[in-house]
């Protein structure tokens, strides 16, 4: 029965397709029915076992080299270089695979949304029964409060309305009805004779027949769309992945070559086994994992700051390469509260009310504000929310009317209410009949077209023409706003009153309600166009609503940029490229299903986009699976939580702008750190090569090798986590995700401050050893000496690609200045103390030739300050 259209059936019609009757299926039927059919639940997806997860670590090259490293340094005795390298293994296994292990619980959380039990009609008797024993042709009985347990053909309702933004996006409840409703393919916003699994009755109560069940339902169909979802890599991932691919093959196969010209020499086995060893771990950047996931702790823990909260580390480097951030209107551009901003008179007063949300703080102005009162106290007495400090309850219009009484301090004490017509589906208005100074009136409030047949006069004016209100109306809507009207008058007294009892009434006025922008998201629009990163609008709100929203923020200026769910259904029946082409086309998406979001979000990424969304209910799910980078609302529900990489906890984009500043501090540090380790490794293979290549004995042996890559090395790397943003970070234009982690940029200064410190170190170690006859060990010692000056003066270079170092106070980064300090104070223990120098098979060195080596350091500075005046002059 999967492509039955139940909404376009009647009721009689329902029944005799589920074979089923008023009183109900019968117990055995019932039985039978859920052998055929199934359990109404949604299955849950096999989790991964620790194990895999494990495995998927450890497939990383440079995890699956550095293993190779360990191994081949117990072979050869170097004992603590291999347990230096396990830890550092050890420690980012664990790390990953934490992260990793936090899987998604998509369908727990889906699970949620369905109730535990429900009311049928079973053996022609109501009974309560578990919701997963429900099966199609029950007869199910839903009232106010209820959680929806599948999808339910309405054949009996009053007052009936339901919250359906879980599925929706939209807010505002949707009334009920069992009429049929005729079309072949009507979004779920059009079904008003159905209900669906997972959402909520707001008032009154209905009988319907369960038409789908588990996968079948709407909320099941979501489920399916995020497993079929393939998760997204980020950026980063892609790169450093890429990078250990490339890094392991270079070593591979510069190793096989100098084994082979070491072998040609007449070198012995052992000897050429213990030079690539010790080769390889100055190449190898062993800390460079363990410095990616302190730099992105780092930032993960600004974003916090920010109140967004990431699940995964890496997901703080991808949020700050998106290209395109696709963002849920309500909730994060606007505040998710109706608020009344004007009260419009049929004799053209006209008042203005400030203030936002469900805040009972502010003002009122207009000529003769008591007209602007009554109408306040009107909508204050014809109302079923409830408002107080600690809670809001009920229809967001009623509780809107109920802040807007509060701004107007109107006085209810003379009010006695003796009857009420509630809100009805059909009648489309609401009634109350009340008493003030021993008169008794009746007051309703609803849409024009309903309120107005109740009149026959018009307040302030002699004629009961309507002419000009409809015209007040039609401004107010084009303006974006949701209006109300409003009718009072006389009505003789009586107990209790029925709509033939509503007497011809007077109309007195208009009330415009908008959910306000908020404060901070023009704001953060102007950033994120600064950045180049473009924002669309996608909403299940009206077409009108959702351009006024975007005209506002300056996110659109024409109606042409705007989509409506008709739009997106007429594109996607014709080819791709067609469509992809309409998507780039838009920036407002209006009416659309989950499933349409779900495609724009994938059109956008075959076009080159890589693309952040926002979302909060289960109609955003599947798009934010489907993202590069998922973000889900505080107070979303919870499986777009579990769904999205991050979450952030004020619902504000500008928070998320925050992230992707945070974002892009993190990628630019991890460039600085990737520059600093890769060309000291660089500088140190050099060296080694040039001392093999001249028949020299090698400078460093690998426990010195070693000392540096954890006195120099492990020590800035850290620090360099902690650089704080450069100024322009946020007007630069985002990466594209094709881009390689190395571009030519990066290339190019690890390659020349590579050469250049490789070649300060091979000029000591010849002067020394060819030209003084310095003693081996003695010599080694100037250049671990050497080499500790120049990295750490290095260091200073790389705390930016571009500005000079001179320009970056050490003030921005204190821990960069103590790194540098602690690195000399252990390198002048190494080199100073004779009982330490012996264990690292080197002599003590005298201070004055340290400070002739410090002028090396400085040199080093200078080049590397002209080579950027000149590479960046521009």
């Amino acid at each position: 029965m999967n492509n039955d259209n139940f909404y376009n059936m009647s009721v009689e019609e329902v029944f005799q397709k589920l074979h089923t009757y008023k009183e109900g299926l019968t117990t055995k039927e019932a039985s039978k029915r859920i052998e055929k059919y199934g359990y109404n639940e949604l299955k849950e997806k096999e989790k991964i076992h620790i194990s895999t997860i494990i495995f998927q670590e450890l497939k990383d090259p440079i995890v699956f080299l550095l293993a190779i490293m360990i191994i081949a340094s117990i072979m050869i005795g170097e004992i603590i270089d291999a347990i230096v390298i396990l830890l550092i293994v050890l420690t980012d296994l664990i790390i990953g695979t934490v992260q990793e292990y936090k899987s998604t619980k998509t369908i727990e959380a889906l699970k949620n949304f369905v109730p535990k039990k429900v009311k049928v009609i079973r053996d022609g008797k109501e009974i309560e029964v578990e919701s997963k024993y429900l099966t199609l042709g029950d007869i199910v009985c839903l009232s106010s409060g209820d959680k929806i347990p599948a999808d339910i053909r309405i054949i009996e309702y009053h007052n009936f309305t339901v919250d359906e933004s879980i599925l929706t996006g939209e807010s505002i409840s949707v009334v009920k009805d069992n009429k049929k409703y005729r079309g072949a393919s009507l979004p779920i916003t059009a079904q008003k004779n159905m209900v669906f699994a997972g959402t909520g009755v707001i008032t009154g109560r209905a009988i319907g027949i369960v038409s789908r069940i588990s996968k079948e339902t709407e909320i099941g169909k979501i489920a399916d769309s995020i497993y079929e979802v393939k998760q997204e890599k980020s950026p980063l991932t892609i790169r450093i992945e890429k990078f250990s691919q490339d890094i392991s093959k270079i070593l591979i196969i510069f190793s096989i070559i100098l084994g082979i010209i070491l072998y040609i020499k007449g070198i012995s086995f052992n000897e050429i086994f213990v030079s690539i060893i010790a080769l390889s771990v100055s190449a190898m950047p062993e800390g460079l994992p363990l410095a990616l996931t302190m730099a992105l702790t780092i930032a993960s823990n600004k974003m916090m700051k920010h109140k967004v909260l990431t699940k995964k580390l890496s997901s703080v480097e991808a949020l700050g390469s998106c290209s395109i951030i696709a963002s849920d209107k309500t909730g994060t551009l606007t505040v998710n509260e109706q608020t009344a901003k004007r009260i419009v008179l049929p004799n053209d007063l006209e008042y203005i009310i400030t203030g936002s949300g469900y805040n009972i703080d502010g003002t009122i102005t207009g000529e003769k504000i008591e007209y602007a009162k009554e109408i306040a106290l009107l909508g204050t007495i014809n109302n079923e929310a409830v408002f107080t400090k600690e809670d809001c309850i009920g229809d967001s219009i009623d509780l809107a009317f109920l802040v807007l009484g509060k701004k107007c301090n109107v006085n209810e004490k003379d009010i006695k209410i003796i009857d009420s017509i509630p809100y009805e589906s059909e009648k489309q208005y609401s009634a109350v009949f009340y008493e003030k100074n021993g008169e008794t009136y009746c007051t309703i409030k609803g849409s024009l077209e309903k309120v107005s047949k109740f009149c026959n006069k018009v307040n302030f004016l002699k004629t009961n023409n309507l002419k000009k209100i409809e015209e007040q109306n039609e401004a107010l809507s084009k303006d974006g706003y949701r209006v109300i009207s409003l009718a009072n008058g006389k009505v003789e007294k009586k107990e209790h009153y029925v709509e033939k009892d509503i007497p011809p009434l007077t109309f007195m006025g208009l009330v415009g309600f908008i959910d306000p922008i908020r404060k901070d998201a023009k704001e953060a629009i102007k950033k994120c166009k600064r950045a180049g990163i473009k924002v669309l609008m996608i909403t299940g709100d009206h077409p009108l609503t959702a351009f006024k929203i975007a005209k506002d923020l300056k996110l659109t200026i024409s109606y042409d940029d705007v989509a409506t769910d008709k739009d997106i259904d007429d594109m996607l029946k014709k080819d791709e490229k067609t469509f992809d082409k309409f998507i780039l086309t838009k920036k407002v998406f209006s009416r659309v299903t989950p499933i349409q979001k779900l495609k724009i979000i994938e059109s956008l990424k075959r076009q080159g986009e890589f693309v952040a969304v926002t979302g909060d209910g289960v109609n955003d799910a599947p798009a934010i699976k489907a993202s590069n980078i998922g973000i889900a609302m505080g107070s979303g529900t919870d499986l777009a939580k579990e769904t999205a990489n991050m979450i952030v906890l004020d619902d504000r984009l500008h928070s998320i702008v925050n992230g992707v500043q945070e974002g892009r501090v993190a990628y630019a540090n991890i460039r600085k750190i990737a520059y600093f380790l890769l060309s000291c490794g660089i500088a140190e293979v050099l060296f080694f090569v040039l001392s093999i290549l001249c028949n020299m004995p090698m400078p460093l042996v690998a426990i010195q090798l070693l000392w540096l890559n954890v006195v120099t090395d492990g020590i800035q790397d850290i620090a360099l986590s902690f650089e704080k943003k450069e100024k322009d970070i946020m007007q630069e234009p985002p990466r594209s995700p094709k881009e390689g982690f190395f571009d030519k940029v990066l290339i190019d200064e690890i390659l020349f401050s590579g050469i250049i410190i490789g070649s300060f170190v091979f000029g000591l170690w010849v002067y020394l050893i060819k030209i003084k006859n310095v003693n081996i060990q003695m010599a080694r010692g100037y250049v671990m000496a050497l080499m500790i000056i120049l990295q750490n003066m290095h260091a200073f270079n790389c705390r930016s690609e571009k500005k000079s170092t001179l320009d970056i106070s050490l003030k921005s980064n204190p821990i960069f200045g103590i790194g540098i300090l602690f690195s000399i104070v252990l390198g002048l223990i190494v080199l100073k103390i004779p009982a330490i120098t012996s264990i690292f098979k080197t002599k003590p060195i005298p201070i004055m030739d340290l400070s002739i080596l410090l002028l090396f350091g400085i040199i080093m500075i200078i080049i590397m300050e002209t080579y950027k005046k000149i590479k960046f002059k521009k």
